[in-house]
């Protein structure tokens, strides 16, 4: 049994990896899309996206739609791994703990 991913584990960085884990492969999520979803504040938002994207765990596009900018999250194949593990851990957790 491995211990939790402390960089996932975060509540506001488990729910964006969560959102990006639910989409197909290769696909992300424009930032305020993330934040609808998250209930995060820009810069909160932005800070836990850093600190994904830091680890490895999240891909960040920048790019302008006209003149406006658009930022998409994308979860990595690295970022997806440890997502699974993380989630299979706490499911061993609730197991032991009598909850199936």
């Amino acid at each position: 049994m491995t211990g939790l991913d402390d960089i996932i584990h975060q509540p506001l960085r488990l729910r964006i990896m969560a959102a990006l884990n639910a989409l197909p492969s290769g696909a992300g999520l424009e930032f305020a899309r993330l934040k609808k979803l998250t209930g995060a504040t820009d810069g909160n938002l932005g800070a836990h996206i850093e600190t994904l994207s830091k680890a490895g765990y999240v891909a960040v596009e920048k790019a302008f739609v006209g003149k406006k900018p658009q930022t998409t999250v994308t979860a990595t194949a690295a970022g997806r791994g440890a997502f699974a593990r993380h989630v299979a851990m706490l499911q061993e957790i609730i197991a032991a703990a009598g909850g199936k």
